[in-house]
């Protein structure tokens, strides 16, 4: 069993930014498209942290052209190159899965001063 955590630690990143639930990010992912590699940003709001060490998660949530995406993102994977905090959510839950239903300036979290 030491083998298997000495693994997990070995693949765990050291410099993760501080963010929370309610947080608006920028998610630096790298895309492999046949023999190119590019880099391409999803910026949202943290709507879900989940599990800790190595699996841990994270799920952002964004408005494009009306429609509302969601995409959940490992913390240490290689493929998520940077995560970049542009506001401080202010909020109240652990998990802010209400923002699905709601609509314009509803959807939006408060910002925290």
């Amino acid at each position: 069993m030491d083998i298997l955590k000495a693994f997990t630690n070995e693949q765990l990143k050291t410099e993760i930014p501080e963010f929370n639930v309610g947080d608006t990010v920028k998610v630096y992912q790298r895309i492999v498209e046949g023999t190119r590699v590019r880099t391409q940003i999803f910026e949202g709001t943290v709507i879900a942290r989940k599990n800790g060490g190595i699996s841990e998660t994270f799920t952002v949530r964004r408005l494009s052209y009306g429609v509302g995406t969601e995409k959940t993102f490992p913390i240490h994977s290689p493929n998520v190159q940077k995560v970049e905090v542009v506001r401080y959510g202010k909020v109240r839950r652990a998990k802010l899965y209400y923002l699905r239903d709601r609509v314009g300036k509803n959807a939006k979290v408060k910002e925290k001063i």
